[in-house]
């Protein structure tokens, strides 16, 4: 009789591969990362997001959604819904993905979408982040005077505004504006605020900023702790870090529900994929962000 175990037999072999390749197979399965899950936290911390690919309406808000236009600030009775001012056109094939907003000259009135809900205040410690691109060569694109791409506020730039704009004259330095309220860091005003030097103290800047009427530039606006006495705010340009204020202790008193997102004051150019969070955001978040190969729209889907 033959002894099985002096050699082994072929179906030993071919199960002892089966198994072995099965274990591999088990094992390679498990080196497979996990999925990115920068997305879903993302889209957990949006509060307000506009494409303006199919309108210029928000895609996604926890607020009021839609775009008003208004002759100026104190007119809230005759703001309109939509847009209404005929240079600024929502064009197809003009955004950094799909349409975008075209800004063409400077012109009284503004157009905004309301704040309340779509950026979420707090009177002990607010936090939130404000993302967008924009499309310019300032020093050819603009005309004479302060500009501001956006500029958040339920009163001005300088009474809790938030905000990023272009200086006065060429050579433009490009700067964000956190500021408190006026009657705290400015109780005894003389000449114009934005001359201030208290004012400007309270500014970060960069000089020669990347901007070019060709390529589309991203803009975040981070903030954290403010009405504290440790709030901090941020700018980050193409995902970098760009600059700090820390000890941001002017309290940010704001008619909640008369404040507003205001779009392109004194603007020209082009802008994108405007989108607000409920948090700052992390650098690496920043970065994914900016990152996104079909923009914000990828988060909600």
């Amino acid at each position: 009789m033959r002894n099985l175990f002096q050699k082994p037999s072929i179906l030993f072999i071919v199960l002892s591969f089966a198994v072995l390749y099965s274990c591999k197979q088990k094992e390679k399965t498990e080196e497979v990362p996990t999925t990115d899950t920068t997305h879903s936290i993302l889209k957990e911390a949006l509060t307000f997001y506009a494409s303006f690919d199919g309108s210029v309406d928000a895609d996604f808000a926890l607020g009021d959604g839609r775009m008003y236009t208004v002759p100026n600030r104190q007119a809230r009775d005759s703001a309109q819904v939509g847009l209404h001012k005929p240079d600024i056109r929502r064009e197809d094939g003009k955004g950094k993905y799909g349409a975008g907003l075209v800004f063409t000259e400077r012109s009284p009135g503004y157009i905004y979408y309301p704040s309340e809900k779509n950026i979420v205040y707090n009177t002990e410690s607010w936090s939130a982040s404000i993302s967008f691109w924009l499309q310019l060569d300032p020093e050819t694109d603009l005309e004479p005077g302060y500009c501001d791409p956006i500029q958040i506020t339920d009163v001005g730039y300088n009474d809790a505004g938030i905000w990023v704009d272009f200086t006065k004259e060429n050579p433009r330095d490009f700067r964000l504006g956190v500021i408190g309220d006026r009657d705290v860091w400015n109780p005894n005003p003389e000449g114009p605020d934005n001359e201030n030097p208290i004012f400007n103290a309270r500014l970060t800047g960069v000089k020669n900023p990347p901007f070019a009427s060709d390529s589309w530039t991203h803009i975040v606006i981070n903030f954290s702790g403010l009405n504290t006495e440790n709030g901090e705010a941020s700018l980050y340009m193409n995902g970098e870090h760009k600059g700090t204020r820390s000890n941001i202790d002017t309290p940010f008193t704001w008619d909640y529900p008369l404040s507003n997102i205001y779009l392109g004051l004194g603007y020209i150019g082009g802008m994108d994929e405007l989108s607000i969070f409920n948090r700052a955001l992390t650098d690496a978040e920043i970065k994914k962000l900016y990152g996104l190969e079909k923009g914000v729209h990828t988060l909600l889907q």
